[in-house]
C-alpha cells in the first residue's frame, strides 16, 4: 500500500491513461475429477498472450495470513491500506444504490434469512429470494418499524440484500453483527463497542425484533440478520492523491458504492455490460468519456449470481472467453 500523503506530493498529472481491470473472485480450488482450477481448465489465448508481453507478479492485499474480503482487497488495490482505511460494509451497499447518505447516518447491510420454529438461522440467504419480493419486503418493513427518535430508511438492493440506514443525532457505527455468519446459530444481539454507541445498539435490537414480528409470515424470508454497521468514512479522495480522474464500471452495488467512497466517478450503463454475459464490450464508453476519463474497469459480469454456482455448460471452459 502507498503512503498517500507522500503520494500526493509527488504525484503529477499527465494525459497518459490507465485501464486496471480487476477479475475478482478468478481464483479456485483443483476440481476431484481433473486436478486442475476452472483457470487452469479454461482456454486463455489472450490472457497468456498478454502474461507473454508484460511484468507479472504477486501481491499481499492485508498481510501474510489474512484472507480479506473484497472490499478490503480493493482498497489495498487501489492503494489505500485497508488496516488504516476501513469502511464497513453497509456504507457500501448504501452509497451503491445511490442512497443519498448524510452525516447523521449509520448504515447497515441486510440479508433476508430463515430462522427455524426455535430461531436458529436454517439459511442466512432466504433461499435467494428474488429481487422483486425484496423489495416488497423493504416495503413491509418501512411501514411497519418505528423507532423512537430516528429516521429509518430499509432500502434493497438485490435478492436478499438490503440496506438499513439510521438517521438521527448522536448515533455510532462502533456496532457487532446481528449476522451470525453461519448457519446453525441463533441470530445475535447487536453490541456496542463504546459506550457512545450504546444508545445506536439498543435501537438496531428494536429493528430487529419489529422486523422478526413483521416477517414471522414471510417464509422462507422470516428473518433479517444485520452487519456492517458504519458512518460515511473521511477517505482521501484518487483524485487528490494520485491526480487522475478516476472511473468505475461496476455492476454490483457494493463495488460502485467503494468506488464513490475514494471519489471514483461511477457512471451508468454497467448493467447492460452484465448482460452482455461472457463479451466484455465496451459499447456505452463513446470518445469524449474515452480520452476525459481514467478508466477503472471491474469485470464484474458473471454467468451466475454472487455466491452462486449453478449447473454450467460442459463446453464452458473450452471456450476463448475473451474476444
Amino acid at each position: 500500500m502507498a503512503n498517500l500523503e507522500l503520494v500526493r506530493q509527488l504525484a503529477i498529472s499527465t494525459p497518459s491513461k490507465i485501464v486496471l481491470l480487476v477479475a475478482d473472485g478468478l481464483g479456485g480450488l483443483p476440481d476431484p475429477r481433473t486436478g486442475k482450477t476452472e483457470l487452469e481448465t479454461a482456454r486463455t489465448p489472450n490472457l497468456d498472450r498478454l502474461a507473454g508481453m508484460s511484468m507479472c507478479g504477486l501481491t499481499t492485499p492485508v498481510a501474510p495470513g489474512i484472507t480479506p474480503g473484497s472490499a478490503p482487497s480493493h482498497l489495498a488495490l487501489f492503494g489505500y491500506d485497508p488496516i488504516k482505511y476501513e469502511i464497513g460494509r453497509g456504507i457500501l451497499e448504501a452509497l451503491g444504490v445511490d442512497f443519498d447518505i448524510q452525516e447523521r447516518d449509520v448504515a447497515a447491510r441486510g440479508n433476508f434469512g430463515t430462522v427455524d420454529a426455535n430461531g436458529i438461522v436454517t439459511d442466512r440467504r432466504a433461499g435467494r429470494i428474488s429481487t422483486e419480493k425484496n423489495i416488497e419486503l423493504c416495503k413491509l418493513l418501512s411501514q411497519r418499524v418505528k423507532l423512537p427518535g430516528v429516521e429509518l430508511f430499509v432500502t434493497p438492493v438485490k435478492e436478499h440484500r438490503f440496506v438499513v440506514v439510521f438517521r438521527g443525532d448522536g448515533l455510532r457505527g462502533e456496532l457487532t453483527d446481528s449476522d451470525p455468519q453461519r448457519e446453525g446459530k441463533s441470530p445475535r444481539l447487536v453490541e456496542a463497542l463504546t459506550p457512545e454507541a450504546e444508545r445506536t445498539a439498543a435501537l438496531a435490537n428494536k429493528f430487529a425484533a419489529q422486523a422478526k414480528k413483521a416477517l414471522a409470515d414471510s417464509h422462507p424470508a422470516n428473518m433479517m440478520l444485520l452487519r456492517g454497521f458504519s458512518k460515511h468514512p473521511d477517505l482521501p479522495q484518487m483524485s487528490d492523491c494520485f491526480k487522475l480522474k478516476p472511473a468505475a464500471i461496476a455492476v454490483y452495488p457494493m463495488y460502485r458504492g467503494l468506488a464513490k467512497g475514494v471519489g471514483i466517478d461511477t457512471p451508468a450503463g454497467a448493467e447492460e455490460l452484465r448482460k452482455a454475459q461472457v463479451k466484455l464490450w465496451f459499447t456505452g464508453m463513446d470518445d469524449k468519456f474515452i480520452k476525459d476519463q481514467t478508466a477503472y474497469a471491474e469485470s464484474l459480469i458473471p454467468l451466475m449470481g454472487t455466491d452462486f454456482l449453478p449447473s454450467v455448460p460442459k463446453d464452458l471452459f473450452t471456450k476463448e472467453f475473451l474476444p
